[in-house]
């Protein structure tokens, strides 16, 4: 098979490292693809929102399966088009996407659908935001409705913070028009953990669970980011939470789109918190997680075309995972996910059993591999429990002496 990987994450890189472990991929490509990506399929110069360049492309390289990585082409209708153009594509259509498009819609389709979540309101005026704000107090959740790339999420812990969160979203524009609508939410107490699922239809096989540590800084400080790293599966969640949240969160999300004229396509990942009355929904992403798939794909036993092959036609794919643990942390700009430098040489990594290397925010700059993003790289090792998945990440961090110009956090899995 001619397979294509459309992305330039660290997610796309992990994809595509399980791509070149199946039998069944004869020609393996990324658009637009990264420094590290380039060393393992052949990269493309088409921009992941350049949907008719990536269809032309797909047709005269008789691409037989299309995996769509990021939420903007997936919301801007990528699946749509590629399978009006009779090409095969593993990505949820842009009516099922818009779960993760817009919070606000995603909210009232789990009230519609009795999905478990936090309670909340929706606001496209400011002075509403901030009475209702005024009367409930802190700790709130403000919401950015639309797209900002892991970062419009603000959790306020003062009536001070939220009231600026509402200016910086609505007033600031920070996340641009993501921010014209917002959603204000609860304050769940509880560990989040993130569950994923290959989904078609009504058929919905999941994956093992992660957790990812979203803030910038050692002991959950600093703002939010995309995810500073993540660890996969998650020992404190009971058989009997991860069946409710299969059956009343997962299987309910699929059936409700189904009823409402959406199948879902492709992975659905739910962002969840485990709460005293049980697991609830944070947030639903539409596509693989960055960077819980990078701690996820390297446990799954099984060949990922298979896989996608057998969801497709509807069949199980008898999903087998390793009795293993896996530990990634992200190496990010100094800055993330404020400003940032580029172009900044990244440090060279040693060879070492059960490491591996992910390239996220990275370039070939025609000499070598430089940093051009925010989320750098992601360090990870799969060992037999998480401790030693832990121990073998950060004995390596420590012998690259990571040098100026990046920044990781030192207690991921703790």
């Amino acid at each position: 098979m001619n397979v294509l990987v459309v992305g330039r994450g660290g997610r796309e890189h992990s994809i595509i490292k399980k791509l070149t472990k199946s039998p069944q991929v004869d020609n393996l490509y990324a658009a637009p693809g990264n420094g590290g990506i380039r060393e393992e399929a052949a990269c493309v110069e088409i921009d992941e929102m350049d949907i008719q360049g990536l269809i032309e492309f797909a047709k005269t390289n008789s691409i037989d399966l299309t995996i769509v990585g990021p939420e903007n082409p997936l919301n801007a209708g990528i699946a749509n088009h590629f399978t009006e153009a009779g090409l095969t594509v593993f990505a949820p259509s842009k009516e099922a996407a818009l779960l993760e498009g817009s919070k606000s819609f995603a909210k009232d389709f789990m009230e519609k659908h009795n999905i478990p979540t936090a309670a909340y309101a929706t606001f496209t005026s400011v002075e509403k935001a901030k009475d209702y704000i005024e009367a409930k107090g802190a700790p709130i959740v403000i919401k950015a409705d639309g797209l900002a790339a892991g970062k419009g999420v603000v959790v306020a812990f003062t009536k001070e913070q939220a009231l600026e969160a509402v200016d910086q979203m609505m007033v600031n524009k920070a996340f641009a028009e993501a921010g014209d609508t917002i959603v204000i939410e609860e304050f769940l107490e509880g560990k989040e953990f993130s569950l994923m699922a290959f989904v078609h239809g009504n058929k919905v096989f999941p994956m093992v669970t992660a957790r990812d540590h979203k803030r910038a800084f050692d002991n959950d400080q600093g703002p939010n980011t995309g995810g500073m790293g993540a660890f996969a599966p998650v020992a404190d969640i009971s058989k009997e939470h991860l069946d409710f949240a299969y059956s009343e969160i997962l299987q309910k999300t699929a059936d409700g789109l189904i009823e409402e004229g959406r199948s879902f396509t492709g992975i659905l990942y739910a962002g969840l918190i485990m709460t005293k009355e049980g697991p609830k929904v944070i947030e639903f992403n539409t596509r693989f997680g960055d960077p819980e798939t990078q701690v996820v794909l390297p446990l799954l036993k099984n060949d990922l075309v298979q896989v996608i092959k057998d969801v497709l036609q509807g069949e199980d794919p008898q999903l087998e995972w390793e009795k293993a643990s896996c530990v990634g942390v992200v190496i990010a700009s100094e800055g993330y996910p404020g400003t940032y430098k580029k172009g900044i040489k990244l440090p060279e990594w040693k060879h070492a059993p059960n490491f591996f290397a992910i390239h996220a925010g990275t370039k070939w700059d025609g000499e070598t591999i430089v940093s051009d993003g925010g989320r750098v790289l992601l360090a990870g090792a799969k060992e037999v429990n998480q401790e030693a998945a832990q121990r073998t990440v950060y004995e390596m961090l420590d012998s690259l002496k990571v040098k100026e110009g990046f920044f990781y956090r030192k207690d991921i899995g703790m």
